[in-house]
């Protein structure tokens, strides 16, 4: 049998999530038998809500890339979603491991990488804010009503250091290209240290190229506010699906009370995002239960909801990442050789916008020439 990539990348996506179901597969299990318990309207309603977050989220994606001057439909990008998803199960970042994978699809497309980059990261950081938006409101409620735990107050300010951190690079990006260039350079001449160990022809400089695109896709996205705002307004509606979601099961389990059932949700998501485990398997659960005990709910019901919360938007689109996570180009290697047409325009346009920021560039460069 010819060796092929595909089949290897494929073979390991299989190999991962038999390992998963071996591992947490018990919770399959119990799920189907806690969620005979509860209601049955209010649980099919709560995955309907949750996959009116995917389709959000598929749509926030399209205005992420038309923000940067790119066209990708929401069908191009439902699989993104879900993939993204499956990266970051089986790597564990704060919810930034898929972006590789936006990247990569989005450049054998033929779109530009610092381009691939800059509406990834707009993503990432409409969806952490998205996501913050509720979790202040859901704080401000705790706050007032059984009060707030500094555990919940400082994991809170990480999600906020997270997004400013998302909009600094930006901001530099666009501001300051000659120190992103100084982070890069290093990075550079590594990459190239390890390919001559291996006997690896150096890369092409990629520095200047990409410190160059990120820069101008980070003014597209300032003179594109409208796409923008419709990208963060889709992942508005998507946090706002998953806290309807949370609800249904609370409501199918007989929980009623709307601060526990808000708060309950802003910690499964917190703790989800910043958990070494995967998607905070385990530490979750304990997580739910300690938020909803203190508001009275009993632990039966809240391990239940715990359990069929997580089985919603854990295995499900986990299993169906790992099935969609293959039509993505990085799978099926369809890569454009060539950019499309008005790519190379836009390439051409942008040859005399990037013209003075390289005069600038080529001052910092010298010194690591030097050092070269």
């Amino acid at each position: 049998m010819k060796f092929s990539i595909r089949n290897l990348l494929i073979g390991l996506v299989i190999v991962i999530v038999l390992a998963v179901v071996l591992l947490r597969g018990d919770q399959l299990v119990e799920l189907v038998e806690t969620m005979k318990k509860g209601a049955a309207i209010p649980l099919v309603a709560a995955l309907c809500t949750q996959l009116g977050k995917y389709f959000s989220q598929s749509f926030a994606y399209s205005f992420a890339f038309e923000a940067v001057g790119e066209r990708m439909n929401p069908r191009s990008t439902l699989p993104l979603v879900f993939g993204t998803f499956f990266m970051n199960t089986i790597a564990p970042s704060l919810n930034l491991a898929g972006t590789t994978l936006v990247v990569d699809d989005a450049r054998r497309r033929g779109i530009d990488p610092g381009k691939a980059t800059s509406a990834a990261l707009l993503m990432q950081i409409t969806v952490d804010s998205g996501f913050a938006t509720i979790m202040l409101v859901g704080f401000a409620i705790l706050a007032f009503s059984v009060g707030l735990s500094p555990l919940w107050f400082l994991l809170g300010l990480l999600v906020i250091a997270l997004v400013s951190a998302m909009v600094g690079v930006l901001v530099l990006g666009r501001k300051r290209p000659a120190l992103v260039l100084k982070v890069l350079r290093p990075v550079e001449r590594l990459v190239n240290r390890i390919r001559a160990r291996f006997k690896k022809e150096p890369l092409d400089p990629w520095a200047n190229r990409i410190v160059c695109s990120f820069s101008d896709a980070a003014g597209l996205i300032a003179h594109n506010p409208k796409a923008t705002a419709k990208a963060f307004g889709c992942s508005i509606v998507a946090s706002s699906c998953e806290l309807a979601c949370f609800s249904l099961v609370g409501v199918g389990f007989g929980v009623y009370h709307p601060e526990a059932l808000i708060c309950g949700y802003v910690v499964a998501t917190l703790f989800a995002m910043i958990s070494f485990t995967p998607q905070g398997v385990g530490v979750v659960e304990a997580a739910v239960l300690v938020a909803f005990t203190s508001f009275g709910v009993s632990s039966a019901a809240g391990m239940a909801i715990a359990l069929v919360y997580r089985g919603i938007v854990f295995w499900f689109p986990f299993l169906v990442g790992a099935i969609l996570i293959q039509t993505t180009k990085t799978f099926r290697h369809e890569a454009k050789k060539t950019v499309r047409a008005h790519g190379k325009s836009d390439a051409l346009r942008g040859v005399e916008r990037t013209a003075k920021r390289l005069d600038e560039v080529k001052e910092s460069v010298r010194p690591c020439r030097k050092d070269e």
